[in-house]
């Protein structure tokens, strides 16, 4: 699993719909009263971008990701 790699959540784009925590196999996110939570970063699988690709609202970006 990634050592410098996972998801950051953009809170204000964040709907809170819960969509990566349902996606993600791994337990990176938890649901949380606002908008989900990262809590097992070092979970995230290098370079995935799996969670980011089902987000309707484009609100997940990567710690360690060059391309942002």
């Amino acid at each position: 699993m990634a050592q410098n790699w996972y998801p950051i959540i953009n809170e204000d784009l964040c709907a809170n719909c819960n969509t990566c925590v349902d996606f993600c196999p791994n337990g990176v996110y938890v649901a949380g009263d606002f908008h989900p939570m990262v809590v097992k970063p070092e979970n995230c699988v290098e370079f995935c971008r799996g969670c980011s690709k089902v987000c309707p609202n484009d609100a997940i970006t990567y710690f360690g990701d060059n391309h942002n």
